[in-house]
C-alpha cells in the first residue's frame, strides 16, 4: 500500500503521543506500507513543524525536528512531479499533497481533512482517508 500523508497528520503526530496520526507514523520503519513525498511536501512538514505555536505544543527544537526527519526520509519514496494536475482543490496549499499521490501512484492520501480532497482524489482512483480508518481498516495485525 502506498500512502501520502497530509501536513496535518503530521502535526497530529507530534501534538499527541497517544493518537492515530503517532500510531501511523511510528509504523513506517515497519515498512507496512510505503510512504510517497515529494521535496515540496518534505519541506512543507519541515516548515510547517518547526513554526513557533507547534513548538510550544510538542516541546522539540527545530534540531530535533530536523533529526527527525531525516530519519523519517530514509523511509521515503521520493517522487519527482512530472506532470502538475494544478488546480483541482479549494485549498492550494492541499495541491502539493494530491500532485504528490497522482504522480507517485499513491492509493490513499491520509489527512484529517478529508473533504478538501473529495472528489478530487478519487477522480484519480486514490482512496481518502483520516489516520484512524486506515489504522482500522487496512493495518490490522
Amino acid at each position: 500500500m502506498r500512502l501520502v500523508l497530509d501536513t496535518s497528520v503530521m502535526v497530529a503526530a507530534f501534538r499527541s503521543r497517544y493518537g492515530a496520526a503517532r500510531r501511523l507514523v511510528t509504523l513506517i520503519p515497519a515498512r507496512r506500507f510505503q510512504l510517497v513525498t515529494t521535496p515540496a511536501l518534505f519541506l512543507e512538514y519541515e516548515t510547517v513543524l518547526t513554526r513557533e505555536e507547534q513548538i510550544a505544543v510538542h516541546r522539540l527544537s527545530s534540531q530535533e525536528i530536523g533529526e527527525f526527519l531525516l530519519y523519517f526520509a530514509t523511509f521515503t519514496e521520493k517522487t519527482r512531479i512530472h506532470y502538475s494536475y494544478r488546480p483541482q482543490l479549494r485549498d492550494t496549499n492541499d495541491e502539493m499533497v494530491l500532485e504528490a499521490a497522482i504522480n507517485g501512484h499513491a492509493d490513499t492520501i491520509v489527512t484529517y481533512n478529508v473533504r478538501d480532497f473529495l472528489p478530487a482524489a478519487h477522480r484519480f482512483g486514490i482512496e481518502v482517508l483520516t489516520p484512524g480508518s486506515i489504522l482500522n481498516e487496512r493495518m490490522k495485525p
